[in-house]
């Protein structure tokens, strides 16, 4: 009797059998491409679910209290989707918005991106345990969506692609694992020194409070990858050098601009066909603001010699949107924005780089080593100490490597350095330096919804032009 009802749990019907075993070849050969061949002991388990049942997985569907089956029927339903979720977003793809304007105009504030985590092989999970749908916030509930525990160490799957020079490409914010709460832009470090320390650790009613986030939970950020690692990099007059050679160009690049006018006021349709936001509109002397500002910007229009008593205006415009502006009535003068900031990467290095003229500077790459100096430490001090996870030491002008005197160090990764095509309005490498390759999630494929802050949803709101627009360049 034992032996028929043994036997009656293995009469399936074909339809059965055929899916336990496309879902366990499905299952066989993720266990390959993750490389876990442990995961092996739960095979028995996709058997079982379509097979042999000596686990009763739908038991509740036994009940015959209405209210509890449509209950356990919505639990069943979203425990499926989270784990379907988990994965699909973790190993394949997951959604991304351009959140600002510094792939302009490239990519555009409003633009839902489909980002591909298989192109440059997707990330093992550095926190395993986590919720599918957030990076590392709970909307509503304000908590964190991850356990920091356990913790695995970075292993990135085979990928069909590698990641490429002028790619475009979402990461992980580098400077982004300490974080003042209060204050997402500038960056904790640029924060500390601009103010000191403990100014920004002890006034938590100014900075909020001082959080850690492991690397795959950091803000994502979105850019261009200029510089890929072994290259060397320099900027002169915002023009791009890799490796001695001028970048390539770029459609959507843009630089700052004044413009000044006759007196002609320029309308706002006219605004909105040249692709200028009203975020970056900028009238820079004008009624309604504090007397204290019009004057700073009447002493910068007579520093780049214009006339404050005529209308000037900033804002960015690229190659097109210059030409198509030169052309236009009433405008007489345009010139380029320029910047003698030196609060650059490194903060505190004392290279005299600036915005529009930085370097030249390397590119780490995983193999090669590096002689250490006076003129490197500043460079690549965090690379050695926080990336890579070394103890880094100067005592009397030696350096000592996890305490050991050390004349060069050897890169364990290779890392990248992200600018964004909006050149003067892009927090990027410049101002915190190299990405690690550990940092990378993936690769924008296209462009699956995209919305215009500036406009009503009855006024042309939806972009449907830029529906399932390529996002790699």
């Amino acid at each position: 009797m034992a032996a028929d009802k043994k036997n009656f749990r293995f009469q399936q019907p074909l339809k059965q059998w055929i899916k336990c075993i496309v879902w366990s070849l499905v299952y066989i050969l993720f266990i390959v491409w993750v490389d876990s061949y442990w995961w092996l002991i739960l095979l028995p388990v996709v058997f079982d679910a379509f097979i042999s049942h000596y686990v009763p997985w739908t038991w509740w569907k036994k009940s015959k209290n209405k209210m509890f089956l449509s209950m356990m029927g919505w639990v069943d339903a979203i425990f499926f989707a989270l784990m379907a979720a988990y994965f699909i977003f973790n190993y394949l793809c997951q959604n991304y918005q351009i959140p600002s304007s510094s792939l302009e105009k490239t990519l555009l504030v409003g633009d839902f991106l489909l980002v591909s985590k298989a192109s440059y092989g997707p990330r093992i999970p550095n926190t395993p345990l986590s919720f599918p749908l957030a990076q590392h916030t709970l909307p509503i509930l304000n908590c964190k969506s991850f356990i920091e525990k356990p913790q695995w160490d970075y292993r990135r799957l085979k990928g069909f692609d590698r990641l490429k020079r002028d790619d475009i490409v979402v990461f992980n914010f580098p400077t982004g694992d300490t974080v003042a709460t209060k204050y997402s832009n500038p960056d904790y470090y640029t924060l500390c020194y601009l103010y000191g320390r403990d100014n920004v650790q002890g006034r938590k009613d100014i900075f909020g409070d001082i959080i850690y986030r492991p690397v795959d939970r950091r803000e994502n950020y979105v850019k261009r990858c200029v510089a890929i690692s072994g290259d060397w990099l320099q900027i002169k007059d915002n023009q791009v050098y890799v490796n001695g050679q001028k970048q390539k160009k770029i459609p959507g690049n843009q630089l700052n601009y004044y413009v000044q006018t006759d007196g002609t006021y320029l309308s706002r349709s006219l605004k909105e066909k040249l692709g200028i936001s009203h975020d970056d509109d900028s009238l820079m002397i004008k009624k309604g603001q504090s007397e204290q500002v019009n004057q700073q910007n009447a002493e910068r229009i007579l520093e780049i010699g214009f006339d404050p008593k005529l209308p000037v205006y900033h804002f960015p415009l690229n190659e097109e949107s210059y030409g198509k502006m030169l052309k236009v009535s009433g405008v007489t003068k345009i010139q380029m924005e320029h910047s003698d900031s030196k609060d650059m990467f490194p903060l505190g290095g004392h290279k005299n780089w600036t915005r529009d003229n930085y370097g030249p500077i390397w590119i780490p790459k995983k193999g090669m080593s590096l002689a250490l100096n006076s003129y490197n430490f500043p460079i690549y001090e965090r690379v050695i100490r926080v990336y890579e996870n070394n103890k880094l030491d100067v005592i009397n002008g030696v350096y000592y490597i996890n305490g050991k005197p050390s004349k060069t160090y050897t890169f364990k990764m290779n890392y990248y350095w992200m600018m964004g095509d909006n050149r003067h309005n892009s927090a990027d490498s410049r101002y915190w330096g190299f990405v690690p390759e550990d940092h990378i999630v993936g690769r924008p494929v296209f462009v699956w919804l995209s919305l215009d802050k500036d406009r009503s949803w009855i006024k042309g709101k939806i972009r449907w032009s830029r529906f399932f627009k390529n996002a790699e360049n």
